[in-house]
């Protein structure tokens, strides 16, 4: 597993909310279904209603989420 940090906005009923989450995954593409669902599931979204900026890959040292730290076996 790799930890990486998704950036991006979703559409809130005002106004354009910035989000930056922390995820374990293989590879990008998991991790972009899996942030897409999340986001989905928490906030009540549509897949179209998400804009993901960017995924970058962090280091093991650099993870600062507890969850994905253990889950990459840090």
């Amino acid at each position: 597993m790799k930890a990486f940090r998704i950036t991006g906005t979703y559409a809130n009923p005002r106004k354009r909310q910035d989000f930056s989450i922390e995820m374990s995954g293989i590879d990008e593409v998991a991790v972009r279904e899996k942030a897409l669902s999340t986001l989905g599931s928490k906030h009540k979204l549509k897949r179209r209603e998400i804009e993901i900026e960017s995924i970058v890959e962090v280091p093991r040292d650099q993870v600062q989420s507890h969850v994905v730290q253990y889950e990459i076996g840090e």
